[in-house]
């Protein structure tokens, strides 16, 4: 096994900076066709002894309540911003970012969530877990309707590496037979309620648009050796059974099986190195976390799959004015879906509702695909489109005045059914919506930090505005009474699906990396997570960000064989 490269004695086949999904990815490709890898994560190790799920509130300290939108003075006194996310809690929120080790800025009037999980797995530690493909409709939607740029591949190119990618970690879910909505590789879906199925046979035979089970990749069999999920509810805390994927015990437990990785936990990467004499990446620099050491560490191909932004930052801070960056693109062209249309109604007509606090809980709802402008170009006066998540359950009657013996009743006893959908609007690539280093702000280990220019654009506010009204249309067409709407979208960034700022192309004078995720400045450098996205689609774009780095891989190892990358 090779030797840490300090100042250089051994030097790995591929360095990987990530541990997320596409670093995991990364790592498994890379291992098993013969390179030796090194990777390295910003946080420390994940071990099973830190998962929470099965912890019930009782339990907690703060019994896993959020007053004021915090779940405990420790969570609000280190992570003040992911203290407002849903999926950090008391029991977990050492995965995430520290806020005050861990700062970036935001221009006055333009607020931006950035969401961090420093801990080895990343953000697949604590996602969604919704798991769709992209398809021509999104690949090659600039040449549709003039916005943007199209993708420098096609669906037909990342199809197998989508099946590659779902037939290793398991998604559950149903196929409806749809091209923008391509068919995947599923296994079982997970059932509907009764007020689901109620809403489904409304929508489709009103509107005829489908309305279908959440793709997840949570297993509902038994596959390659993780369990089926026993529906115990909060997969953001960890899962024993590893029903749910997450890197750390999926693609990067096979990394390890080989014998081929050699895996560096605490090692926040500051910025690449560089070979003068040929121009080629040499490896990174990074500091030991705790210690606050600088080391060095070399290979012949570099992979950045820290995240979006993380990404990015390294690349700004590689070179005056960013490596890999002839194009001045870099940085450029953020987004996000725009979330917050959120619509819910009462259901009628279900008989008594009886809900129940603890699990089981089905960890997936129901899902609408995309159906503005699919066949036409410009409806409705907006630009792309939306799709839908939520579900249809009984809810406590928690609003009920009163107290003592009686409110406890009338809390059971006027239980109500409720449907909600949740819309994920398309962000648009705008030139202004960008990244750049704030020259006078430092992390904990003095590495420059990311200064975010982002706000939603007229298209995504009108996107907004289309969603709550065709979702309050749905609701009603169900049956649904008491129907009410949200009255603004929510922080650019909080949708967590931030990706751009380093995008792929076909022209080099207008993109960092080529269609492989090969910077086209630097031939030993490839950038495979969420930054190398043109355009983002109105689904989760985690599949697509992995079908992605398993293509590039593909692509690297050839490469290699012919000795094309240095």
């Amino acid at each position: 096994m090779p030797q840490l490269a300090d100042g250089g004695r051994e030097i790995f086949d591929a360095l990987i900076v990530g541990s997320g999904a596409t670093g995991g990815w990364a790592a498994k490709e890379l291992t098993e066709a013969g390179l030796s890898v090194v990777l390295l994560e910003a946080g420390p190790e994940t071990t099973p002894d830190q998962f929470a799920e099965h912890v019930p509130p009782y339990a907690m300290k703060y019994r896993d309540t959020r007053p004021n939108g915090v779940t405990s003075p420790e969570v609000a006194r280190l992570r003040p911003m992911h203290a407002q996310q849903g999926a950090c809690s008391e029991v977990n929120y050492k995965w995430f970012a520290n806020d005050i080790e861990n700062p970036f800025t935001t221009p006055a009037g333009k607020p931006f969530v950035w969401v961090r999980v420093r801990a080895l797995g990343g953000r697949t530690l604590t996602w969604g877990r919704q798991s769709y493909r992209l398809s021509d409709l999104d690949f090659k939607a600039a040449s549709r309707d003039g916005v943007g740029v199209d993708w420098p591949l096609s669906y037909k190119d990342l199809a197998p590496y989508y099946s590659k990618v779902e037939r290793f970690i398991g998604i559950s879910g149903r196929n409806e037979g749809l091209a923008h909505f391509p068919d995947q590789e599923l296994l079982p879906p997970m059932p509907f309620t009764c007020g689901e199925r109620v809403f489904k046979r409304a929508v489709e035979s009103r509107f005829g648009r489908p309305v279908t089970i959440g793709r997840s990749a949570v297993l509902t069999a038994r596959h390659r050796g993780r369990e089926a999920c026993h529906y115990c509810g909060p997969c953001n805390r960890g899962c024993v059974t590893y029903s749910y994927f997450s890197s750390p015990f999926t693609t990067l437990a096979a990394a390890k099986r080989t014998g081929r990785l050699t895996l560096l936990t605490d090692a926040v990467v500051s910025h690449m190195t560089m070979d003068r004499a040929t121009g080629l990446a040499s490896g990174v620099s990074y500091v030991e976390r705790a210690r606050r050491r600088v080391r060095e560490i070399r290979a012949r191909v570099v992979l950045l799959c820290a995240s979006t932004l993380e990404s990015t930052r390294i690349l700004l801070n590689s070179a005056p004015g960013g490596l890999a960056n002839s194009s001045g693109t870099l940085g450029r062209y953020l987004m996000d879906h725009m979330y917050g249309a959120t619509i819910t109604g009462r259901m009628l007509g279900l008989g008594r509702a009886k809900p129940w606090h603890g699990p089981p809980r089905r960890p997936n709802g129901i899902f609408v695909p995309r159906f503005r402008n699919v066949t036409q170009v410009h409806t409705n006066g907006v630009i792309r489109g939306f799709s839908y998540q939520g579900g249809a359950g009984p809810r406590f009657a928690t609003t009920t005045a009163g107290f003592g013996e009686a409110f406890k009743r009338s809390v059971h006893e006027d239980a109500y059914w409720q449907a909600s959908l949740h819309a994920l609007s398309e962000g648009l690539a705008s030139h202004n919506n960008f990244v750049e280093l704030d020259p006078d702000v430092v992390d904990a280990w003095g590495i420059p930090v990311l200064r975010i220019h982002m706000e939603w654009g007229g298209n995504e506010r009108a996107l907004f505005r289309d969603s709550l009204e065709q979702g309050a249309a749905m609701l009603e067409t169900a049956g649904a009474v008491d129907i009410r709407t949200s009255d603004r979208p929510k922080t650019p960034g909080d949708g967590i699906h931030e990706v751009g700022t380093a995008r792929m192309g076909r022209d080099r004078r207008t993109s960092v990396l080529n269609q492989y995720c090969q910077a086209h400045d630097v031939k030993n450098l490839f950038v495979t997570d969420g930054a190398a996205f043109p355009s983002l689609g109105s689904v989760n774009p985690t599949l697509t960000m992995m079908a992605n780095t398993a293509r590039a891989c593909d692509y690297l190892l050839e490469a290699a064989r012919k000795g094309e990358l240095g």
